[in-house]
């Protein structure tokens, strides 16, 4: 394992826990999009399918265990729990839009057309889009708390150090897997808007409610066309 893929690795462990305890600490989960936190656990659930067939490593099989447990326990505080809190009204995206392409794809651009296989694209190309509906709900409630836009930097910042593991892999071992290099290319792009603004306003110290104004205003453009469709 090299230094990137371990990076990133911490930095998808890190989201999650930064999720986690904002909820538990609030109490709520005001601000997350729980049609994208399903999304989530539908990809890790179709991607660790071999969790009890397909042993590699301790780090791996432990990974594997708190991302399907982490994913699934948020779902289970987002809708019931502290399913009070839910911001139902601006999380409309439509999650169908989302997965139909995504199982479409995996069934016709695969390594293998084995059903183990197909569930590990189709994971791929659905994880992928799965931030989604929470950059759709930021943009149309205008608002996003400091916890919650570290916790999209985390995930944005995850991918972004995949993409540098996939370099390091392909000069090294001359490995190169064009399925997950363009799903991930793609990933990282949805977080690029997000991203920029997070740090030329100052969110690595703070989010302050002017920032999350402009952020609102500068999303709005990237999405307005999204909204009829999706609404």
């Amino acid at each position: 394992m090299n230094i990137f893929r371990l990076a990133a690795d911490s930095s998808h462990l890190i989201a999650i826990l930064i999720l986690l305890a904002k909820m538990w600490k609030t109490r709520s989960c005001a601000g997350i999009s729980g049609r994208s936190q399903v999304l989530f656990s539908l990809v890790f659930t179709s991607r660790y399918l071999d969790l009890l067939t397909n042993y590699i490593s301790l780090y791996n099989s432990i990974m594997k265990v708190f991302f399907l447990v982490s994913s699934f326990g948020t779902v289970y505080l987002m809708w019931y729990k502290f399913r009070a809190t839910y911001d139902r009204n601006h999380d409309t995206f439509r999650m169908e839009l989302l997965v139909v392409p995504a199982l479409v794809l995996a069934l016709l651009i695969n390594h293998e057309f084995t059903v183990m296989e197909i569930c590990w694209t189709f994971s791929i190309y659905l994880e992928s889009v799965a931030i989604m509906p929470q950059l759709f709900m930021l943009s149309r409630t205008g608002s996003a708390e400091t916890i919650t836009a570290h916790y999209l930097f985390a995930l944005g910042l995850y991918r972004a150090l995949y993409i540098l593991n996939w370099m390091y892999r392909y000069y090294t071992e001359a490995f190169f897997d064009p399925i997950a290099v363009v799903a991930g290319v793609l990933q990282t792009v949805l977080y690029a808007d997000f991203f920029y603004l997070y740090v030329t306003r100052g969110w690595l110290l703070s989010l302050k409610q002017s920032s999350t104004s402009k952020l609102n205003s500068k999303m709005h453009i990237s999405w307005k066309n999204l909204a009829a469709l999706f609404h």
